[in-house]
């Protein structure tokens, strides 16, 4: 599947299908590897030339925003997958891969009714898509907002013992509570167990001889217990700080530390939830979006080739998709069958000084109408 396509289309002197056939086989003669299509569009209310003017003038930006919409749900997709480990085999438009639903376009009549005015028809996409963007934002926050709240609890369970949450890493067979004693929990640099080992003892008066066990070790702290008399507590956090050891406040609580595991699984589970129904209702979005745009890219190619070329209505509308080594010689072939007298005052400046290079803005001014759709 090419990622990137030309939407042109040439103005018709006899006959379109005289001129089709012209193009197909110049195509096929000087670079036969560029995919060529016809690009039926219906025969759209015209209007004034007014209202055709003004319409014009925000057919560039609105195909910007557009397209913009579409790489955005894509791009979520593609993240969604690769986290799900899940592999779509490319995306569709009611089931229709995305480039044959281009190159095999037909407009919708019942969605999109020719009889509206293109301004009608232009805002009612541009609607749609900007609805499908605000839910996108909405939908994708919610998501991230449930990572986030994982983020935070994960970091907690595996950052640094001086900051993580003790509860998984200590047993109620580790903790001695009583009337006279208590067991605290002390935080020692890993290059300081020796240290610890051979001073806890005398830190402060009533600490229980060889009370104290390592429970867990990281790469930068080791967490051991201490028990000691209640009344003694206050003093040896005080000399343990002194001497470089943390104790860290904890209250075992068979309660609290089930609470947090349900709470856990239960993000877990949402998380699981909000990333299968986003990827579904993205799969969804991605086809309607995709739909709009090319619909949308219809009337702009009608549009801009009733500017260019007049009434009534007479041009040749096609998508090609040419390699990059073979875009000099495609938009040869397509200048040829553009008949203009006056092509030298399109060309680019590196073809020609001067001219009306980049007329209205456009960067690939050529004597034909052209502009690109870009997949990805």
């Amino acid at each position: 599947m090419a990622n990137r396509y030309w939407v042109v289309s040439l103005p018709v002197q006899n006959s379109a299908s005289t001129l089709w056939t012209q193009l197909q086989q110049q195509i096929s003669h000087h670079s036969f590897d560029t995919p060529l299509h016809r690009f039926n569009i219906p025969n759209l209310r015209v209007g004034t030339l007014d209202s055709l003017l003004s319409l014009s003038d925000d057919l560039a930006k609105s195909n910007n925003f557009m397209e913009g919409v579409s790489h955005k749900i894509r791009r979520q997709i593609e993240e969604l997958e690769r986290v799900s480990g899940l592999d779509s085999g490319g995306l569709t438009v009611d089931g229709v891969p995305v480039d044959s639903y281009l190159t095999r376009f037909v407009w919708d009549e019942a969605k999109y009714p020719t009889v509206l005015p293109l301004k009608e028809i232009v805002d009612g996409i541009h609607g749609q898509v900007a609805k499908i963007e605000d839910d996108l934002k909405v939908r994708v926050s919610e998501y991230n907002n449930i990572r986030s709240q994982l983020n935070a609890i994960n970091r907690k369970q595996t950052g640094s013992l001086a900051v993580r949450d003790l509860s998984n890493l200590v047993k109620p067979e580790d903790i001695v509570t009583s009337e006279h004693l208590t067991t605290l929990l002390a935080i020692v640099s890993k290059y300081s167990q020796k240290d610890w080992l051979s001073n806890y003892e005398t830190l402060t008066s009533y600490v229980v001889p060889r009370s104290s066990k390592k429970l867990y070790e990281d790469n930068e702290y080791a967490l051991y217990t201490v028990t000691l008399f209640n009344r003694a507590a206050d003093n040896f956090r005080t000399s343990a700080r002194e001497k470089g050891f943390q104790i860290r406040d904890f209250e075992f609580s068979p309660e609290t530390h089930e609470g947090r595991k349900q709470e856990l699984e239960k993000l877990v589970q949402d998380q699981e939830s909000l990333r299968s129904s986003l990827l579904q209702w993205c799969y969804t979005s991605y086809g309607e979006v995709f739909s709009s745009w090319m619909h949308f890219c219809a009337v702009r190619l009608f549009t801009e080739s009733i500017l260019r070329y007049g009434l009534p209505p007479s041009f040749l509308a096609s998508v090609l998709a040419p390699s990059i080594k073979a875009e000099k010689k495609v938009r040869s072939i397509l200048e040829g069958l553009s008949d203009s007298t006056n092509s030298a005052y399109w060309k680019t400046d590196d073809e020609v000084g001067g001219g009306m290079a980049g007329l209205a803005g456009d960067a690939d001014a050529h004597p034909y109408v052209s502009f690109t759709v870009n997949l990805i």
